[in-house]
């Protein structure tokens, strides 16, 4: 830890000299921005602590992307959101529009915690190495995403070791503006590497003052791209149709239900093997793959600022995620049966939330109290009657919750304290086998400003994750048939997947210091820097990993089993940064990380490697036109920092440069052209085995229009 924290500060006063920094996060608009006094980088976000706060003021590791950034970022995919977020890290191989999210070196079966709309995303179709815990989301929905950093997470739900990933969808207020009754948004995008191309209508209406209704959809379509080297990624193409529905009613002043259906659809092909002189190998298995991802969410809200007792936020959902895949090319096995034969992997999860925070005063010290509860069920179904994929996911259902408390003080302006304590349970039935566990998890906060322009704080949190039902059930022979070991269940083949009833829960233990900074009126009037910057070290007990024991005479496992080793250790150093001037913004990200198995001194293969990201750009012509340069630096993956029996491979360093250029000539028409992998980079990502996209030139066109209320004393008569 001591190099690393040496490493941290050394970066720390290196980028604080340089006095400019990486995303320009919820930087105006190009239209918007009549001057610096239109200048917005203090954007609000409730999600570390569930109540209203500046994101710079947060006392933990939290990131926004909102609606400018997501213009500026232009993206085609998930990963595209987090580029250049420190500490965090979208796995998305090019066949495959699935996604993983990893924190901190820390990924799968739920240790980051996703939602949509606050309905959680569960899904796993666990293969060689890949899809233990993903979810399917097209970004050209999305309004603004908000992400927390470390276990600091865990009133959100149980499982948050890692992190904490909300995704909002757009609303009827992102279509209609102020004053309107009803509005209309469509999008078109042409891409150059495929080719590829993307549309999307949105409508939304205001019925009277107290309703809003919100429709629409999307279609993308991607054809196989090039990679950086010009040669063609066979099964890089895909389509997707998504279609959403919103409904929100106003019953009473302050009270708020909003209905959210959310229906997603994708079909491609992908396989799971490297590519052999630019080719799939011919032996290897390929799936024609359709995902329907289903979400409905119902939510009950209530806030009054004048009401300090009771600011109520509650929600139900439903999600289904169905993969529907057949075989379409590769050697027939008895893992992934024939050319023709089908498997289904579907998961269900219904859940719920509820928290009311109370607010008082006591002495000089202000107090907010929230009190909540949450609640989620899975149940996998799943079905391969040809291979083994029912093997690797077995069925299952789970029910995970818990109950938190949490106060917040606040005394004058210099110092601020957060206590919050969060009681965790859990069960796991399938295939015979019942578990269950629980838990008090507490976390401390403490921060001081002792001038306006700096905070410093400390925090010691603890999250609790229950095992998967993967982790827990996977049984059997694999490859069955080929009679080297026999397996308890009777079955044999080359090793045996053992279930493990008796896997514990982990549980990460997160002690982190930070400072948060801001400086206004710095070189022009008006200007703003703002600055996050952490150092962490999360230990997590109990850590669960696939081991292989008992060895065979042929030098190999005969057993592998999701196992607890005794301590992961997770360390490393954060620093997120942005300067906006109106005329000119600019900002500056960096990543260092590391972990280790505690009892062997050996790497953890899930540790991202570390990254360098900056942005520069300006705006000009009365604001209506923005240029912006971001560029990102991945450092290389070498063999010393895997373990010896990881199932990635090294991977190579790369800088990624992409160029945006937008031009708003009202405040209602966007044409924008964006450049991605500018210098036509040739990289693979680590943890994906295939190349990434080559040079892409995309060029798009926005159209917002609507219709202003008529507002009238009486009503005009139909007949004169």
């Amino acid at each position: 830890m001591s190099r690393l924290l040496l490493s941290g500060v050394a970066a720390s006063a290196l980028l604080l000299a340089g006095g400019t920094g990486a995303r320009a996060q919820s930087a105006a608009p190009a239209a918007a921005a009549a001057g610096p006094d239109d200048i917005s980088l203090d954007t609000i976000t409730v999600a570390a602590t569930l109540t209203e706060e500046r994101a710079i003021d947060t006392l933990a590791a939290v990131s926004v992307v909102r609606a400018d950034d997501l213009q500026q970022l232009s993206p085609d995919r998930v990963q595209d959101v987090f580029f250049g977020m420190p500490g965090t890290t979208v796995i998305q191989n090019g066949n495959s529009p699935q996604a993983s999210i990893n924190i901190r070196g820390l990924q799968d079966f739920g240790r980051v915690a996703v939602f949509v709309d606050g309905a959680r995303q569960n899904f796993t179709q666990l293969g060689h190495g890949s899809g233990a815990g993903s979810f399917f989301l097209e970004p050209g929905l999305l309004s603004d995403v908000d992400v927390v950093r470390g276990p600091v997470s865990n009133i959100y739900g149980s499982g948050a070791i890692g992190g904490v990933v909300a995704f909002r969808t757009k609303d009827a207020a992102d279509i209609i503006k102020p004053g309107q009754a009803w509005g209309v948004e469509g999008t078109g995008e042409f891409g150059s590497n495929g080719p590829m191309g993307y549309g999307s209508l949105f409508g939304a209406a205001r019925v009277g003052q107290n309703v809003d209704l919100f429709f629409g959809g999307t279609y993308r379509a991607q054809a196989d791209y090039d990679d950086g080297n010009g040669d063609l990624v066979p099964g890089s193409g895909y389509d997707t149709w998504t279609g959403i529905a919103k409904a929100t009613f106003r019953p009473a002043d302050f009270h708020e239900v909003k209905i959210t259906g959310i229906n997603y659809n994708a079909d491609y092909t992908t396989y799971n093997a490297a590519l052999v002189n630019g080719e799939v190998p011919a032996s290897s298995t390929q799936y024609g793959s359709t995902v329907l991802n289903q979400t409905v969410t119902a939510s009950y809200n209530y806030s009054n600022p004048d009401d300090m007792w009771f600011d109520w936020r509650s929600s139900v959902y439903w999600n289904r995620v169905k993969q529907d895949q057949v075989k379409v090319a590769g050697t027939p096995s008895s893992i992934t049966g024939s050319i023709g034969d089908p498997r289904t992997f579907t998961i269900d999860t219904v859940g719920f939330d509820a928290n009311n925070t109370s607010r008082f005063l006591l002495g000089s010290v202000k107090n907010a109290v929230t009190i909540g509860g949450d609640y989620f069920h899975d149940t996998v179904d799943n079905i391969d009657q040809y291979g083994f994929g029912e093997g690797y996911n077995p069925n299952g259902e789970r029910g995970v919750g818990g109950a938190f408390v949490q106060w917040k003080a606040n005394y004058s302006t210099w110092l601020e304290a957060i206590g919050a304590v969060r009681y965790d349970t859990y069960n796991l039935e399938g295939d015979g086998v019942s578990t269950d566990g629980q838990r008090f998890s507490p976390k401390i906060t403490l921060g001081v400003t002792p001038w306006q322009w700096v905070t410093v704080y400390g925090t010691y949190a603890e999250g609790y994750r229950a095992p998967a039902i993967t982790e827990t059930l996977v049984s059997g022979a694999h490859p069955p048939n080929i009679p080297l070991v026999f397996c308890p269940d009777g079955s044999y083949g080359v090793f045996c997947f053992v279930p493990n009833p008796n896997l514990r829960p982990e549980v990460g233990k997160n002690a982190e210091v930070g400072v948060n900074l801001r400086f206004d009126d710095i070189l022009v009037k008006g200007d703003k820097f703002r600055a996050k910057a952490n150092l962490y070290q999360n230990n997590v007990d109990d850590f669960i990993e696939l081991v292989g024991y008992n060895m065979t005479m042929y030098g190999t496992y005969a057993d592998y089993q999701y196992q607890n080793i005794a301590k992961a250790r997770l360390e490393g150093f954060e620093f997120e940064s942005n300067y906006d001037a109106g005329a000119w913004f600019a900002g500056f990200n960096a990543t260092v990380s590391n972990g280790e198995d505690v009892d062997n001194g050996e790497p953890l293969a899930n540790v991202m490697p570390n990254t360098v990201a900056a942005t520069l750009g300006v705006r000009t012509l009365e604001n209506k036109l923005t240029l912006s340069v971001r560029w990102q630096w991945v450092a290389a993956k070498t063999l010393e920092d895997l373990p010896s029996d990881s199932p990635y491979g090294a991977t190579p360093s790369f800088n990624l440069v992409n160029a945006y250029l937008g031009y708003q000539p009202s405040e209602n028409v966007l044409a924008s052209l964006s450049i991605e992998n500018l210098l036509n980079e040739q990289y693979t990502q680590y943890q994906q085995f295939l190349p990434s996209a080559g040079i892409t030139v995309k060029g798009g066109l926005k159209i917002r229009f609507g219709a202003d209320v008529i507002a009238a004393a009486t009503p005009a008569p139909i007949f004169k």
